[in-house]
């Protein structure tokens, strides 16, 4: 049997497979978390320049962007995919080096809107798109991360699945949604190492690919049902010719929805240990910026090759800059997304600190990744002192995980100024309970 019929067998027998508590519990999280990097995307350049482009493809169809305007459930996708990801707050699966809800959650929301699903069938459809997308994105691995965006790639199959689960496609139908996705897959790192709007497109585009590769399959469309796993497959165009027997070994008994990482800083996610570490060290010692004389980080190589910018001109440069938000947030003390704004990026002070700071590949932390996102951390004072800190997880991770509490803070936190306060609490509410809505019009 080949992958995509793995995936297609276990997506008709999930469809009457009970929830447990706590996996709807965390399918609600991933939502709350989709919602939470959605608002603050919206005003990103790339997503309104994505909606003029789409200008005749708007104020129409049953499904809606994210502050309500209508729009077939391609479109839906597209823009709230790219929204979802635009502002780097959205989730990630540590293992598979990937965000699953920008693509996911936007194909999910805007196929259930357009054919009228209910709350319960949304986050089942979620949770589908996140098993299977994950477990893909596991066996690519990091021959595959090297050169492709997974978010991009990856985030294909997780729209398709969720998508492929709301048309009710049966066995048949559904790998073969998952072989055409396969074909539509793309998303190149080389997008992000210069300055440029591509990087929220990919996520905005997977998710606008898988629910097409679904509407085709609905509609009798066929894919190559080895596309995954034959000789000029995925695999190995894509990465280094892995092993897919073991795929769908754990289906329906490990739910890789529970073990989601959520952002606790703003940026990118590799930066994050850093982040944590330097502020860990800086607490326990007390240590004045002033005082600081020399910082080095040693972390995992793709994040001193993805956070690469020595300099960052911009915001978006500076999301991707391991000095700067180590700079940042020992000077401010946090980085959200104030961090990024004109007065920030041009701040004497961080920008001084950021001449101190070094940063190098650490090979026992190298050898690590992805299973583990770490850094270790050396302060070295004016005085002479010198303090060394390993930062083994991110606050985020399943290990040290967001409470509900800190998670629906951090919703409101980015959702109110662009809604406003009143009508940020009233969704939050929805969202909550969102197992027992009749629709999906909120």
């Amino acid at each position: 049997m080949h992958a995509t019929e793995v995936f297609g067998e276990y997506a008709e027998a999930f469809r009457r497979a009970p929830l447990s508590e706590e996996v709807v519990h965390h399918a609600k999280r991933a939502v709350i978390d989709w919602y939470a990097s959605l608002f603050p995307g919206v005003a990103a350049e790339p997503v309104r320049l994505l909606e003029a482009t789409l200008a005749e493809d708007l104020d129409r169809g049953d499904a809606r962007l994210a502050l309500g305007r209508r729009a077939g459930p391609r479109t839906a996708a597209l823009v709230n995919g790219t929204a979802a990801h635009a502002a780097e707050i959205d989730d990630s699966f540590r293992d598979a080096m990937y965000h699953p809800g920008a693509a996911t959650v936007a194909a999910a929301l805007a196929v259930g809107q357009s054919i009228g699903a209910s709350g319960a069938d949304f986050l089942r459809a979620v949770v589908l798109g996140y098993e299977v997308s994950t477990r893909i994105g596991v066996v690519m691995g990091r021959a595959h991360y090297r050169y492709w965006h997974s978010t991009g790639t990856v985030g294909t199959f997780g729209a398709a699945a969720a998508a492929g689960a709301l048309y009710g496609l049966d066995a048949q139908a559904f790998s073969h949604a998952m072989a055409t996705a396969a074909t539509f897959a793309a998303g190149l790192q080389q997008a992000f190492r210069m300055d440029s709007m591509s990087k929220p497109l990919h996520a905005g585009r997977a998710a606008e690919s898988g629910v097409l590769a679904a509407q085709l399959a609905r509609n009798g469309v066929t894919g190559s049902l080895d596309v995954l796993d034959g000789e000029s497959g995925l695999g190995r165009a894509m990465s280094d010719g892995p092993d897919w027997s073991q795929v769908g070994a754990t289906l329906g008994r490990d739910f890789h929805i529970t073990r989601l990482t959520f952002k606790n800083h703003i940026g990118c996610g590799h930066t994050f240990a850093a982040i944590d570490g330097a502020l860990a060290l800086q607490h326990a010692h007390r240590l004045p910026v002033q005082e600081i004389a020399r910082v080095r980080v040693g972390t995992y190589r793709p994040a001193l090759e993805i956070a690469c910018y020595q300099q960052p001109a911009s915001a978006n440069e500076a999301r991707f800059s391991l000095k700067y938000v180590v700079a940042s947030a020992l000077v401010h003390g946090s980085v959200r997304l104030a961090a990024y704004a004109p007065d920030r990026l041009a701040d004497p002070a961080t920008r001084a600190l950021m001449e101190r700071i070094e940063v190098y590949v650490d090979p026992e932390l190298d050898a690590a990744f992805p299973g583990k996102r770490a850094a270790r951390i050396d302060i070295e004072t004016t005085a002479g002192a010198r303090h060394t800190y390993l930062q083994p997880n991110r606050k985020g991770d399943p290990e040290e995980p967001l409470s509900d509490a800190e998670l629906e803070e951090k919703f409101l936190e980015l959702a109110s100024p662009v809604l406003g306060s009143g009508a940020a609490g009233r969704l939050l509410e929805r969202l909550r309970s969102i197992e027992s809505s009749p629709d999906l019009h909120w």
